[in-house]
């Protein structure tokens, strides 16, 4: 698995990964909704540069000119809830795209020990098609390995991007070792170094989906 990690560049990034990881700004749910929206434009315009292309010609009102645009299927496929305004960032670029959803939970056994399931999952045929997954918070790998393995089920894809905002570094590690020698490639804005006791990612952000939409009972 090739992992592409942006934050060893600078850019425009820096700013909305700043803001999204800050306490004095992210108690604000429109500001972190939109940031986590942008970075997902950001990381679309990134991957859109690894893509095939082929050149088309557009009739303009003084002539034609050529232009490359990309000869992929794309689908954009998100891990609800905390994931659906990163994946309207995607969408916002990849606007053809086709769409699935996966519901995936803990289920916690005490406060520290919890199993993953899979609840739902509303998918097209994936077969031949570039799959990107989107998900904010990538802490365990644990879901993310349970969404793929679900959307597989509707299809093999051609290639697959994994898309996070912050990923842990034994998330990392997890997938690297799940996906050694396939298609895969992730792309994160940021890896933090550890989790804590209850699998969240330090320093991290806290609960994106409660952040993004209010807390859960």
């Amino acid at each position: 698995m090739e992992i592409i990690n942006l934050s060893t560049t600078n850019s425009v990034l820096n700013q909305f990964i700043k803001e999204i990881r800050s306490v004095a700004i992210q108690g604000d749910p429109i500001r972190f909704r939109r940031n986590l929206e942008r970075i997902g434009e950001i990381i679309a315009y990134e991957i859109s540069k690894t893509m095939n292309y082929e050149a088309e010609e557009v009739e303009t009102p003084l002539g034609k000119a050529p232009v490359n645009v990309i000869n992929e299927k794309i689908v954009i496929s998100t891990i609800l809830r905390a994931g659906l305004p990163f994946h309207q960032g995607f969408l916002s670029y990849f606007d053809r795209a086709e769409n699935a959803f996966v519901s995936a939970y803990r289920k916690y056994k005490d406060a520290l020990k919890f199993e993953i399931f899979i609840e739902y999952i509303a998918s097209p045929d994936l077969t031949g098609k570039t799959l990107i997954i989107t998900d904010p918070m990538l802490a365990t790998g644990g879901s993310l390995e349970l969404a793929h393995g679900a959307l597989l089920t509707k299809g093999k894809p051609d290639k697959v991007y994994i898309a996070s905002v912050i990923c842990s570094q034994q998330a990392v590690d997890y997938l690297s070792k799940h996906f050694e020698g396939s298609n895969v490639t992730l792309w994160t804005a940021a890896i933090d170094p550890q989790l804590n006791d209850h699998s969240y990612i330090v320093p991290g952000l806290g609960d994106a989906g409660d952040l993004a939409y209010g807390p859960k009972l």
